[in-house]
């Protein structure tokens, strides 16, 4: 199981509660009720420890330690209702301030609506709370006039919302939202006013290029003891990656709700079995149902956990001073996709270590950000891309630093996809550089692919954790032709896989000079290549 699984939720143990906070809000929450049967308020054992750990410990000056609770929990195990509850707290309950501002945010109109119209149910049924609350329903709004406090719920698509003073934010679905503008606007916001809390209720997300994977990344190591925050509460329901994704037993682990009768057993089973016939099911029960955090790819070309294996430092000034061979491969873009020169060297006997330069045109990098929901402006501002002026990529920049490449390194070959290469093959040929082309159809890509993945899988292939790169392999879904070869496929046109592609011809290259290509192909030799 999971090493940052919240054992303390079951396991008895004392929660501080010094002045006692924790139990008054325990004792508001269960005073509510239920709007359809109008029977109180249903706060699980689980619930309630979390309830507690939130409110309960205290700093000596009486203030709140935790400032941002972070709960992973999968669909089904209503994480809305208790954090609309938890809302009700700041918005009429003992935690309300004068003139409390409590934020229900979510990534569009119809998710915000979710949580607002849980807190409105659980308010207008308590026959003591409804008469002094006001709804506005068309501005999404829930008042508490006495106090002048109230909720409110915004989406990350209604534009920014500068201005706002919370009290209390809930970021529901938080692996949905594909913008981090309001994110920032409200977490800034959360900091004018002292005791304000922070709620993230999230079920798994996909890719490690967004927000949602930020926060729960960080949360995950606070769980671990690798960062001493005792500001920030993780509550991390989730599975293993590698589990038996069929284990009924994993599924009560991660459902804190199975044992309540929530979400339904037989309704997990059923989609158990439609997953284990459709792959795209099984995915979406994993991601959904069991919180794997999933990358892009639907059925990726290999397990990116085992990618990350790799992610040992690659020492470019020490390649450098040992002119160790290089190969490099090209692959140039069109108008949409990025464009990316990727190194590669021998690691020791059987070893490979890469390191990519990718480019994008400079004009478009915040339309591309919005497109993929990957951060092209923060890459670019840490070097992680070359941005070129203008909305295409400028070759000429691409040229210069394949030249300046083969400067500095011992490069033997830069290997060419001919398409849209064919003007720098040339200039690069007529100057005298070891220019060739590397097709990317089945004959040539085919027994690269599998030399490559062959290096990841053996845990011979190191690429220094280059976050661009990572993202184009997690994009890769595999095609596979009758004969049983294998090539690259990108599964949305918004996923970019060009990195991978040029890792794996340079890779190829590497191998097969070195007479270390492992593949059963005899047909991969010179004759495919045009020098």
């Amino acid at each position: 199981m999971s090493d940052t699984f919240p054992h303390w939720i079951y396991d008895g143990s004392t929660i501080s509660d010094p002045m006692g906070f924790g139990e008054r809000a325990v004792r508001f929450l269960r005073m509510l009720r239920h709007p359809k049967s109008g029977k109180p308020f249903q706060l699980d054992l689980w619930q309630e420890r979390i309830v507690r750990r939130i409110y309960g410990p205290r700093h000596e000056d009486g203030t709140r330690i935790v400032k941002t609770a972070v709960i992973l929990v999968p669909r089904g195990n209503r994480k809305t209702s208790l954090a609309a509850a938890l809302e009700a707290l700041h918005t009429v309950g003992p935690e309300r301030v004068p003139g409390g501002e409590v934020i229900t945010s979510a990534s569009d109109r119809k998710q915000a609506r979710i949580a607002y119209e849980e807190l409105r149910g659980l308010l207008t049924a308590h026959p003591k709370i409804a008469p002094h609350i006001r709804t506005l329903d068309y501005r999404n709004r829930i008042t508490f006039p006495k106090e002048r406090s109230f909720c409110e719920a915004i989406s990350a698509d209604a534009g920014t919302q500068h201005g706002r003073t919370p009290v209390f934010v809930l970021a529901d679905e938080l692996h949905a939202w594909k913008k981090r503008e309001l994110w920032d606007v409200l977490r800034s916001g959360l900091v004018k006013t002292p005791g304000s809390l922070l709620v993230v209720a999230t079920t798994a997300g996909r890719g490690q290029e967004n927000i949602a994977w930020d926060i729960v990344n960080d949360a995950r190591r606070v769980a671990r003891g690798e960062v001493d925050d005792p500001s920030i509460l993780p509550v991390l329901f989730e599975a293993p990656a590698d589990c038996d994704w069929t284990d009924e037993e994993i599924w009560f682990r991660v459902n804190p709700g199975l044992r309540h009768g929530y979400p339904d057993i037989e309704g997990l089973r059923q989609l158990a079995r439609e997953g284990q016939r459709r792959i795209g099911d099984r995915e979406a029960f994993r991601q959904l149902n069991l919180n794997i955090w999933l990358d892009h790819a639907t059925d990726p070309f290999v397990e990116m956990a085992v990618y990350d294996e790799g992610a040992g430092p690659v020492d470019l000034d020490d390649l450098e001073a040992k002119q160790a061979p290089c190969w490099l491969g090209v692959d140039l873009s069109s108008n949409s996709d990025l464009t990316v020169i990727v190194a590669c060297w021998r690691d020791g006997e059987d070893g490979f270590q890469v390191w990519p330069w990718f480019f994008c045109p400079e004009d478009n990098l915040r339309a591309r950000e919005e497109l993929a929901q990957v951060p092209y402006p923060a890459w670019a501002a840490d070097g992680q891309i070359t941005a070129t002026p203008g909305n295409v990529v400028d070759f000429r920049a691409v040229e210069d630093q394949v030249r300046e490449l083969c400067a500095r390194f011992n490069v033997q070959e830069i290997a060419f996809d001919p398409h849209l290469a064919r003007n720098m093959l040339n200039n690069l040929l007529e100057d005298g550089f070891p220019a060739v082309e590397m097709r990317q159809g089945w004959v040539t890509m085919a027994p690269a692919v599998k030399e490559l993945e062959r290096a990841i899988i053996g845990r011979r292939f190191r690429h220094g954790g280059h976050p661009v790169l990572r993202w184009n392999f997690s994009n890769i879904e595999v095609r596979t032709d009758p004969a049983g070869n294998r090539t690259f496929h990108k599964g949305k046109s918004r996923d970019k896989i060009d990195g991978a592609v040029a890792a794996a011809m340079a890779l190829a290259r590497c191998a097969a000079d070195e007479g270390a290509m492992t593949t059963s192909q005899d047909w991969f030799n010179d004759d495919m290549w045009t020098v």
